[in-house]
């Protein structure tokens, strides 16, 4: 189970970095390294709320965490999108 949340991870944090569109539903003719990040952002609460929704239905609760948790993994989330960055801003 922990493997396929760590894959999710990898597909969100990556997915703004490979498409063009703009959260999938807005054309943008060019994207830039802001809107890109607005997406990392948006895609990472997104990605919490899924977790928060599974750790509620196996464990009955969740738990409180503070807001070092939160800059943590959101670092870790922005290390995820790494092989994204390289493809789309070194590569090109």
């Amino acid at each position: 189970m922990i493997f396929l949340i760590i894959l999710l991870a990898l597909l969100l944090a990556n997915l703004p970095w490979f498409t063009n569109n703009f959260l999938f539903f807005l054309q943008k003719p060019k994207k830039n390294n802001f809107i890109v990040l607005l997406e990392l952002i948006v895609f990472y609460f997104i990605f919490g709320a899924f977790l928060m929704f599974i750790e509620k239905q196996t464990l009955g609760n969740i738990h409180e965490q503070g807001w070092e948790f939160y800059i943590i993994t959101f670092f870790l989330f922005l290390v995820f999108s790494f092989p994204g960055f390289v493809y789309k801003v070194v590569w090109k």
